[in-house]
């Protein structure tokens, strides 16, 4: 019978709300349980000397320098120098020949890049040059266009002429 008295006491206090309930932030880990770490070679009176990295070599030293490959020989010294200069400046010409000019301008007269361009022999935006390979019948007119001796002297033999402005 006395169990059901201490049951019945039990209840009542719980009603009363005398029970307390443990929550997250009461919680603390047992005495000595949680130990500080041992910081080591933070000079005298800590471990100190070799710290526990024994004596000499690279795990004894601070780090690996970067880019060590563990003796093999690297990859900055396998790869080769960068050689030569890429001018940013340089003009790229597209080129055009005095035979291809002949085969779309076949009765000759005035020839710019707008009109090149038209024809599809050369793209926008781009200047232009024209080469001695092929041979030329009609009087062709070239404006505006780059042009080598031997595309000069074939052009003007066919009774052309050439202004490069």
């Amino acid at each position: 019978m006395a169990s059901t008295t201490e049951a019945t006491t039990a209840n009542e206090d719980t009603k009363s709300g005398d029970v307390s309930i443990i929550q997250m932030h009461d919680l603390r880990p047992a005495e000595g349980a949680k130990k500080n770490k041992i910081r080591v070679g933070r000079g005298e009176g800590s471990k100190g000397k070799t710290s526990g990295r024994g004596t000499k070599g690279t795990k004894a030293r601070y780090q690996v320098r970067p880019g060590f490959e563990g003796g093999q020989l690297p990859l900055y010294m396998r790869l080769p120098k960068l050689r030569g200069f890429k001018n940013p400046f340089k003009k790229q010409f597209q080129v055009v020949n005095v035979g291809a000019l002949a085969e779309l301008f076949p009765k000759g007269g005035d020839i710019t890049v707008e009109a090149l361009v038209e024809k599809g022999a050369v793209r926008a935006g781009y200047p232009v040059k024209v080469l001695g390979e092929g041979e030329v019948s009609s009087a062709l007119t070239l404006k505006g266009v780059k042009v080598s001796a031997s595309a000069k002297s074939k052009i003007e033999t066919a009774g052309g002429s050439v202004s490069e402005d």
